[in-house]
């Protein structure tokens, strides 16, 4: 039986070589389509949760309030939590701090500037990344030794056993490497090439117990059968308990939150964690299922649609004693088939396009073609889909009645609505959905990118400041200005991109108890800070030590930091700390809100920009010279680099790209979607290209009549056409309301956003109509110029 249902179904893949394509191009994009959004999904569903004990791992979480009384959860915590974990707290098995850090790293001849991370002892049990060579237990045990993933250490010493190998850290201190990690997984939000035992950041005083100074990472490994609500209830006060009696309280609440939920909800909501990746996740599994069922339907209706050629088939299996079961059984037999040769297709693409789709999504993704669990879900997937599209067929083919097939009796009269128009309006409703949402995040882009960050990035750079840059300082900024290369200069205490630092109680003349609660963005800068960065000085003078010296406790603030402190001539206002009133620092000018963290924020943080007595300036920000070419200006700044810090390499940051880095994110969400909405239409005019085909086959003795009669090529043209296109506009009208909640809720989550205006939708309406046209404009014309003696002949 299965033979002969074999031999069947191959006779009619050669007999309709048109359709049969069409079914199965359709259905193996679909399932390339879904396969690469769930293997993405998968990763991202999968970070972090391949450790042996990740079910009792939890990160170590903050909680508080602002002065405006809105709660907010950040993972920084004061690196004295762990070992007050550890000692105090019988629930903890272990508790570890992570801190990433970039050293230059020397053997022999070569220097790497590398990025790295400070971790306790303990890291590599409670984390148990595979090892290539050593013992985890015993590999950050001591000061000087350094633990190196299997990329870095073949950079090192190529084939060569690294173990006991040396390598020099920041060309002060040589540590010996003592074991060697295969190198990280792509589903880990861990980042480095190399570990450093926190004793060695003892060492060179970067450590410190204080439990104000929230800037490590913290996670505890919990014994087994602890309750993490018990655990929680007993650690809330833990930072207010140590800070009791000091000169500045806490009031801070400490939780956990687990390790398998830690990256995918990661944005504090009014102090819980309930949002993030995991946003972006659920959208695109909804994609990859919608296409899917594209790809499904296209299969149903033309299967459906080329019912009268299986008619007489079913009729005489009928006839001869074919029960309905077995022709059900059947259809949905020859539907797997399909489904089989698709999905091997569907490998194929997936294989030729996978190294494109990880250069957009920005990850490492393959398939293992040895894991069994993979052949699994492929024997699923491939029956899924087979069932899915073969079922409504099956059951339609195989009710045919058998006297009226063989009468030739069989065929109804088209209704105004039937299952297959039904199909076409989903089709094109999730297609133009997608549609409005793509031209919707572009949109959202394009709104952002026009914002005005409120400093000058053009032709401006920045450098962190390693090895002997601090000490060469002044020698290094007199050289690069009488060399031309630059029109300015100026350190801080981290990129003028990134957020790195924030603080609060602080104390003013009128400020209130509740005012402590303010939490101002910190940025430490230099002379000529407002020349070199570009913003704007509103009120005062640039912090200048030179010509004042006690501008060394000068601050500047912005406009929000003004608005917040409630200061009506700031300029001469004195700052001080809450628990320290010896610090004190004195306003000399205001400058206009500029952007130092996401770009999608509409409201920005008050901020405080200190002199150099309030931060250490760790970065330089040089303003190139317009009047040279910009590799003339590069070349010039590495001969004075070189000169006063010969062990490190060169490297620089353009600022303009570091804030371009920004919208990377998005970007890959509008690139993703703008993909899947093409796939999506594509699928869909594939179908609808074959159904036109079919209706114009089916109709040629109608339009032949109609011609005879005096219809003009543009009324049979119309005629035909207006049939499909107003299931596009119905499709249209469902999709409109559809799209507007779902990107609603998608603009919720940034509060600089525009507004979603009518020309969006007017526009994904006209787009849908003319890819429909377009679609069915080759079957029409043809039929509708098609000689009528041809298709009337043997009336």
């Amino acid at each position: 039986m299965f033979k002969n249902y074999f031999k069947t179904t191959i006779r009619n893949l050669r007999r309709n070589k048109g359709f049969a394509f069409i079914n199965i191009a359709g259905l193996a994009v679909g399932m390339a389509a879904a396969i690469l959004i769930l293997l993405w999904a998968q990763n991202e569903l999968s970070t972090d949760r391949f450790y042996k004990n990740e079910s009792r791992i939890y990160e170590m979480y903050n909680r508080d309030k602002d002065a405006a009384g809105n709660k907010w959860a950040w993972p920084n915590t004061p690196k004295i939590l762990a070992t007050t974990l550890k000692n105090d707290y019988p629930e903890v098995e272990d508790a570890v701090r992570y801190n990433n850090v970039t050293f230059l790293l020397t053997q022999g001849e070569k220097h790497l500037n590398v990025q790295g991370a400070f971790a306790d002892s303990g890291f590599l049990n409670v984390f148990d990344f595979p090892l290539k060579e050593g013992v985890s237990k015993q590999c950050l045990g001591s000061v000087y030794n350094i633990v190196l993933t299997e990329k870095l250490a073949k950079k090192f010493f190529g084939n060569e056993n690294a173990i006991g190998k040396t390598v020099r850290i920041d060309s002060v201190h040589n540590c010996t490497v003592t074991a060697v990690l295969k190198d990280l997984p792509p589903n880990t939000q861990f980042n480095f090439e190399y570990l450093l035992p926190w004793s060695y950041m003892d060492k060179i005083g970067w450590s410190d117990s204080s439990w104000g100074n929230n800037s490590v990472f913290t996670y505890a490994l919990l014994k087994p059968g602890v309750s993490q609500a018990a655990f929680d209830a007993k650690i809330k006060d833990i930072t207010i308990n140590h800070t009791k009696g000091s000169s500045y309280p806490s009031s801070t609440d400490v939780f956990t939150q687990p390790l398998s939920r830690a990256y995918l909800y990661s944005k504090s909501e009014n102090g819980k964690l309930s949002d993030g990746p995991i946003k972006t996740v659920r959208l695109f599994l909804v994609i990859a299922v919608f296409i899917l069922l594209i790809a499904c339907i296209n299969f149903m209706n033309l299967s459906t649609a080329r019912s009268e050629k299986r008619a007489r088939e079913v009729g005489i299996r009928k006839v001869l004693g074919a029960q309905r079961i077995k022709l059900i059984f059947q259809f949905i037999g020859e539907s797997i088939l399909f489904s089989l040769g698709s999905f091997l297709i569907a490998l194929f693409i997936v294989k030729i396009s996978l190294s494109g789709f990880n250069t957009l999504v920005n990850k490492e993704l393959a398939i293992n073609y040895s894991d069994p669990v993979f052949w699994l879900f492929a024997i699923a997937f491939v029956l899924i889909s087979g069932i899915l599209a073969g079922m409504y067929p099956a059951f339609f083919l195989s009710a045919f009645k058998p006297v009226k097939v063989l009468k030739g009796t069989f065929k109804k009269a088209e209704a105004a609505i039937n299952p297959r128009k039904v199909l076409v309006v989903v089709q094109f409703t999730f297609a133009i959905v997608l549609i409005i949402s793509t031209l919707i995040i572009q949109k959202q882009i394009q709104h952002t990118l026009d914002r005005d960050a409120g400093y000058n990035r053009n032709n401006l750079v920045y450098i962190f400041g390693q090895g002997d840059i601090d000490k060469n300082f002044t020698l290094i900024k007199n050289d690069l200005l009488k060399d031309g290369s630059v029109v300015s200069i100026t350190r801080s205490s981290n990129p003028i991109t990134r957020r790195w630092s924030d603080s609060w109680g602080f104390i003013w003349p009128g400020s209130t108890k509740q005012d402590e609660k303010t939490d101002f963005v910190r940025l430490g800068a230099d002379a000529d800070f407002v020349k070199t960065i570009g913003v704007k000085l509103i009120a005062g003078r640039d912090i200048d030590v030179y010509n004042y010296p006690t501008d060394s406790t000068a601050v500047l603030l912005n406009e929000t930091a003004v608005k917040s402190m409630r200061l009506e001539n700031p300029v001469g206002t004195i700052i001080k700390s809450a628990d320290n009133n010896t610090e004190q620092w004195h306003v000399v000018g205001v400058v206009k809100d500029f952007i130092l963290e996401s770009p999608y924020q509409k409201d920005i943080n008050p901020m405080i920009i200190f002199g150099p007595a309030g931060s250490s300036g760790y970065v330089l920000h040089l303003k190139l010279n317009p009047a040279n070419s910009t590799a003339s200006n590069l070349a010039k700044m590495e001969k004075v680099f070189k000169e006063y810090n010969p062990q490190y390499p060169f490297e620089y940051v353009f600022a303009d790209e570091s804030y371009a880095r920004k919208f990377d994110d998005t970007r890959r969400t509008s690139k993703l979607s703008s993909l899947f909405a093409g796939l999506t239409i594509f699928i869909s005019c594939l179908g609808l290209f074959a159904l036109a085909a079919y209706s114009a086959e089916n109709r040629l003795k109608e339009i032949g009549v109609r011609k005879v009669l005096g219809a003009s090529v543009f009324s049979i043209t119309s005629l035909m056409s207006k049939d499909f296109l107003k299931l596009v506009i119905i499709s249209f009208a469902i999709a409109s309301p559809i799209a507007w909640f779902a990107m609603h809720k998608w603009l919720d989550g940034y509060s600089y956003r525009i507004a979603i205006q009518w020309w969006i939708f007017a526009l994904a309406g006209l787009i849908s109509v003319l890819i429909a046209s377009a679609t069915i404009i080759f079957h029409v014309l043809r039929a509708a110029i098609a000689n009528p003696v041809n298709s009337l002949r043997t009336e």
